[in-house]
C-alpha cells in the first residue's frame, strides 16, 4: 500500500513477496528482485537483491567495516589500561534483544573458565548497559579473571575493540555480526533461529546449535514457531561450545595489523 501511495516512477518489489496477503496482495512494483539475489539463503542476499535487480554492481557481497582511526586509538588505550594483549583476548558478549536467546550466564562462565585452561587466551565481556546483570553473574561465577566494560563503550569503541579480538564468542546478537564484519573469527550461540540465514559472513565462523527439533524447556517462556521468542539455545552444553571455539582457533591465524 505504501509503494502505491509514492509516486516513483521505479519501484522494486520482490517476486514473490516474503509474506504475500493472498487476495490483498497487488505487486505495485516494476522492476522485481529474487526472492534471494544472486545465490545462497542467507537474508543478506535478500538485502542485496533489489540492487542486483537495478543493475547495479556489486562491489561487495559481505560486510565489512573499519574503525575509525580515533576509535581504534581509544580501544587500544582500553586493552593497554587493563592489561589485554592484542589478538590474545575473547571478546564474550553474553546479552541478546531476548532473554530466550541468551545462553545461560553460568554456563557461559563454565565455557570462560574452561578455554582459559586450554587456550591461555584473556578474556573481555562487552556489551550494552541494560546487559550487566548477565556480566556480573558471569564474573562472579568464573574462577578465571575477566575483564567487564559491559555498558562502557560506544558502538564505535566497540566495533574497534572487536577489531583487536583473536574471536568473538556470544549470542546471536548485533555485536556478533559487528565482530564479523570487523573481521574477527565467531563463534555465535543460536536456537530456533537458522544460522545458515542469518549467522555470521565473510569470516571463518562456527554457530553451535542444539538439535532439532527443539525439546521445550521453557513453555511458560517460548512462543514458537517466532525464533525471536524460543528457548532453544538453553539446551546448548558447554562442551560444544567449548570444542567450537578450539576447532576455530586451531584454524583461523588472525592479523589484526591493518585495525592500526
Amino acid at each position: 500500500m505504501v509503494v502505491r501511495l509514492v509516486n516513483a516512477k521505479t519501484r522494486v518489489g520482490y517476486d514473490p513477496p516474503e509474506k504475500p496477503l493472498r487476495w490483498l496482495e497487488r505487486q505495485p512494483a516494476n522492476i522485481l528482485a529474487k526472492p534471494f539475489g544472486f545465490g545462497g539463503q542467507h537474508y543478506l542476499y535478500r538485502y542485496l537483491s533489489p540492487l542486483e535487480a537495478l543493475g547495479v554492481e556489486l562491489r561487495a557481497r559481505v560486510p565489512t567495516i573499519e574503525p575509525l582511526p580515533l576509535e581504534t586509538t581509544r580501544a587500544l588505550a582500553l586493552l593497554d589500561r587493563h592489561h589485554l594483549r592484542r589478538n590474545a583476548f575473547m571478546a564474550v558478549h553474553a546479552g541478546a534483544s531476548f532473554r530466550g536467546r541468551q545462553w545461560q550466564p553460568e554456563r557461559l562462565a563454565l565455557a570462560i573458565d574452561e578455554l582459559s585452561r586450554q587456550t591461555g587466551l584473556d578474556f573481555l565481556l562487552v556489551g550494552g548497559p541494560g546487559e550487566r546483570a548477565s556480566a556480573e553473574r558471569i564474573v562472579a561465577k568464573c574462577a578465571s579473571p575477566v575483564v567487564n566494560v559491559v555498558g562502557a563503550l560506544s558502538l564505535a569503541t566497540l566495533l574497534a575493540v572487536l577489531g583487536q579480538a583473536r574471536l568473538f564468542l556470544g549470542n546471536e546478537s548485533g555485536p556478533m555480526h559487528m565482530a564479523a564484519a570487523a573481521g574477527t573469527p565467531v563463534v555465535g550461540l543460536f536456537g530456533l533461529t537458522d544460522p545458515a540465514v542469518w549467522g555470521p559472513v565473510g569470516v571463518a565462523s562456527i554457530t553451535p546449535r542444539p538439535s532439532m527439533p527443539c525439546e521445550c524447556i521453557a513453555r511458560d517462556l517460548c512462543r514458537r514457531p517466532d525464533p525471536s521468542k524460543a528457548c532453544c539455545v538453553w539446551r546448548l552444553e558447554v562442551k560444544a561450545v567449548v570444542d567450537a571455539v578450539r576447532a576455530i582457533l586451531s584454524r583461523t591465524v588472525k592479523d589484526v595489523e591493518h585495525a592500526l
